[in-house]
């Protein structure tokens, strides 16, 4: 993938998309509006869009978002579909990915707990540029578009707290690009794995249920390739693979991979 290429890709997370899957989204397996509350007021609070809120204005958000549950594999959205509004991480996890017409994946990002996603289309009008799977049994926060705009409107902090947002996720697709272009394929799985293990110790376990060919996708190659990268850190005793994980033996020497 040259760099010109990423660029227009990069471009297409932000403007467009190349048209819908053909399968159609699975079913929701649970709707519910109002068992979590506390706990849905206390995700809502974590979310950087709302940390300058009033409590008043937090009420208002929690009373128009919609609790949704979502098993494993089950899709959220589809590439090209129309935007109901902004997603949140209640708990469990999410990859948003986009498909090029041979199939390929690229997955731009696995979002967990306290954590959003689709806010291009809320803001922009137009239908969503990437898809969304749960990867995990996953509870879900949707904050319909038109109700978000309205408060959008009527508070000027909020406004400029989702500009700051919106250029943190340009600075990671920037980073996602910079990754795509110029680093060879061992330094992006070690990147992966340094960005999914827990950072007290010197050894680590990445993130539950990180398969292989997700991190192909979020790598942006094939599953056979990081299977190779991963044998070869393993035979340099970086990192060893168990059955259903991979354990980080020596941080030091895959930091120095990148």
């Amino acid at each position: 993938m040259t760099f010109v290429s990423v660029v227009h890709w990069v471009a297409l997370c932000f403007v467009t998309s190349p048209g819908p899957l053909t399968r159609e989204p699975l079913p929701v397996v649970k709707y519910n509006r109002g068992c979590l509350m506390p706990t849905m007021l206390d995700v809502l609070r974590s979310i950087p869009y709302f940390a300058e809120l009033s409590g008043q204005d937090l009420d208002r958000v929690r009373a128009f978002s919609v609790e949704r549950s979502y098993e494993r594999g089950d899709v959220v959205f589809l590439e090209g579909g129309p935007c109901e509004g902004l997603h949140v991480v209640e708990s469990g996890r999410v990859r948003i990915f986009k498909t090029s017409a041979e199939g390929k994946e690229q997955v731009l990002m696995i979002a967990g707990p306290g954590q959003t996603f689709n806010e291009v289309p809320v803001f922009d009008g137009g239908p969503n540029p990437a898809s969304a799977e749960a990867i995990d049994l996953s509870v879900l926060l949707l904050l319909p578009k038109e109700r978000l705009l309205t408060l959008v409107r009527e508070n000027p902090t909020l406004a400029l707290t989702v500009t700051k947002v919106f250029a943190g996720r340009l600075r990671h697709l920037t980073r996602l690009v910079e990754d795509l272009s110029f680093r060879h394929v061992i330094g992006r799985v070690c990147k992966i794995l340094l960005e999914h293990a827990p950072q007290e110790g010197p050894a680590g376990q990445v993130g539950p249920r990180l398969t292989q060919q997700e991190m192909a996708a979020m790598a942006g190659t094939a599953r056979e390739i990081v299977s190779r990268a991963l044998r070869s850190l393993e035979r340099e005793g970086i990192v060893r693979l168990e059955r259903g994980r991979i354990v980080i033996l020596n941080r030091k020497a895959l930091e120095s991979k990148l």
